[in-house]
């Protein structure tokens, strides 16, 4: 199954439409998409694991695989860096984004398949399917939802689905 992100702001379920925020920098080309431009990735891109809080709730219901964050996890959007879009352990040698947020912004998240294999210096990382803040503001790339909804994906997920950014707006 493939769920779609639109531009406008709208991400198709099975059974429904859910609201769902992208990049503060738009949708743009994956071919264009560049470390911190702040954009979301146009594309379809396998959902390959979950990651989740533990002390704010159980693991999500879903197939998809997935795993307890712990504190000193991170993420690394060092280009140059061998572990580039990459969990890593904190601290890290070089830059690395934190993913035990007090915000709730990362208390489930599921990991996109973009730039990955292989792995592409300079092409984005850390682009995630995670909770939308209260307030539906733009992301730094990822794409994101009101946690009950993307509850509601997961659990219709499964291994080999995926999560397609479209820079067209909903039909």
């Amino acid at each position: 199954m493939i769920f779609t992100a639109y531009a406008d702001g709208r991400l198709c379920l099975p059974a429904r439409t859910a609201r769902c925020v992208l990049g503060k920098g738009g949708v743009v080309a994956a071919a264009d998409k560049r470390e911190g431009d702040e954009a979301s990735p146009a594309g379809t891109w396998p959902l390959r694991l979950i990651l989740y809080r533990p002390d704010r709730g159980g693991p999500p219901t879903t197939r998809l695989p997935n795993r307890a964050l712990a504190p000193h996890d991170g993420w690394c959007d060092a280009p140059d860096d061998p572990n580039y879009n990459r969990l890593v352990p904190l601290p890290y040698p070089v830059r690395a984004e934190r993913l035990w947020r007090e915000d709730g912004l990362y208390d489930v998240i599921a990991v996109l398949g973009h730039n990955d294999a292989p792995v592409v210096p300079g092409a984005g990382s850390a682009i995630f399917l995670h909770v939308a803040r209260a307030d539906f503001a733009p992301t730094r790339g990822c794409v994101a939802m009101a946690r009950p909804d993307l509850e509601a994906l997961l659990a219709a997920a499964s291994p080999g689905d995926a999560l397609a950014i479209s820079l067209r707006p909903a039909l």
